[in-house]
């Protein structure tokens, strides 16, 4: 309790003292750090965007921290590098724990599942691409799964090379070819709807391959919303899950061909792996997304911003999936919104019209109401006059006569 303050209360004509109690405030909850290990100097990255505080934080009030968020009496989480993460149950939505689960922040090649999720419906498997110079335009040392420009390709083969080898010019030919007449920027804008739809709304997208671009931004909330929309698909898990495969001969440059391998590599270093996704870039630092399978639960986790200490990216998020799956699945501090869920936030309810006989005033017959009382005001006004008037002249008369 934080005292007493005596406030005034109408009553019918009059007024009432009353002594109520007043509450003190409730404090902030502090923010509580995650678990970190120190890491080596690595380059200045950018600064992350600055949250909208009046915009709604999707996933439960307990995600609006910039710090860790497990649920009471569960055991702290495995020390790492990575700067944000998220733990999610894939089948239920519940988020079983994060750190910083809504900070903005480069994606690098995380951004691919995006791409995937995106273009995945609006391509043929069986369609043939050929690749062209823009394609294979790519920074140097950028990832390639090595398109040879006028090289012929069946999409499906594009999407083990995107999402096996994590090919940047696999993107680019994907993108082209779904954006139609648009080409790459408009496969990018619908990269940004599906996003939007999806609720991942810290997510902005300026490159299908997750290649560093300035206002280029996710979250670790976000991609395991990502993620929850891929591994859905059976289309993307048959292509993810892929150990290795051989890619197409384009002679007379490539006569045999060659093969490619997962770079992920929980698939073969952890029981029950379902598949995921990594990534790295001089901004984003490494970033990765993975899911597994444990006595009847699945689980993915996503991060972000994570160095090589205490160890690589992916069993970074071993360490987290088996922290989750210790995890009793009440351990709830959130969850993954659904589609239709942001559709009812994003869409205005109708008005709803008041029920028939119920006597609610409309502002406009209330203002006529009143330009009606004021005009019978004046009526009775000028009726008081007019009486007024009426007695004096009776008075004057009667003046007059008693002179005569």
């Amino acid at each position: 309790m934080g005292g007493w303050r005596i406030v005034a209360a109408a009553i019918g004509p009059g007024l009432m003292a009353a002594v109520v109690p007043m509450v003190s405030p409730s404090p902030v909850p502090a923010v509580v750090s995650c678990p970190y290990v120190t890491t080596p100097t690595i380059p200045p990255t950018p600064a992350s965007p600055v949250r909208d505080p009046a915009a709604p934080v999707l996933g439960g009030p307990q995600l609006d921290t910039t710090g860790l968020a497990i649920a009471p009496g569960v055991p702290a989480p495995p020390a790492l590098s990575a700067i944000s993460w998220v733990v999610a149950d894939l089948d239920t939505g519940e988020v079983l724990g994060a750190c910083d689960a809504h900070l903005r922040r480069r994606p690098a090649s995380v951004q691919k599942l995006l791409l995937a999720q995106t273009a995945l419906p609006e391509l043929d498997p069986d369609r043939m691409v050929e690749a062209t110079a823009d394609d294979v335009a790519l920074p140097p040392h950028s990832s390639a799964v090595g398109l040879l420009v006028g090289g012929h390709y069946p999409v499906s083969t594009l999407w083990y090379g995107l999402l096996l080898e994590s090919g940047n010019d696999a993107a680019n030919a994907l993108a082209r070819v779904a954006g139609g007449d648009g080409g790459v920027p408009a496969t990018v804008a619908a990269m940004n709807a599906e996003a939007h739809r999806l609720g991942a709304e810290d997510t902005h997208a300026v490159t299908p391959s997750g290649l560093d671009a300035p206002d280029q931004f996710t979250s670790a909330y976000d991609l395991a919303l990502i993620a929850r929309a891929d591994f859905a698909r059976q289309d993307f898990v048959r292509y993810d899950t892929m150990l290795r495969m051989q890619w197409p001969a384009q002679p007379p440059r490539d006569p045999r061909g060659f093969q490619i391998q997962n770079e992920n590599k929980l698939l073969i270093s952890y029981a029950g792996a379902l598949g995921g996704k990594t990534g790295f870039t001089d901004e984003a630092r490494h970033t990765y997304v993975g899911a597994a399978q444990r006595g009847g639960r699945r689980l993915v986790v996503t991060l972000m911003g994570a160095e090589v200490v205490p160890v690589r990216g992916w069993q970074q998020g071993a360490m987290l999936l088996d922290w989750g799956f210790g995890l009793p699945a009440t351990a709830s501090v959130g969850d993954l919104v659904t589609p239709d869920e942001v559709s009812r936030l994003h869409s205005s309810p109708p008005p709803t019209p008041a029920p028939a006989g119920t006597g609610t005033v409309r502002a406009a017959p209330a203002a006529a109401s009143t330009s009606s009382g004021g005009f019978t005001l004046i009526v009775l006004l000028l009726a008081a006059l007019l009486v007024i008037a009426v007695v004096c002249l009776r008075l004057i008369r009667r003046a007059v006569r008693r002179v005569r």
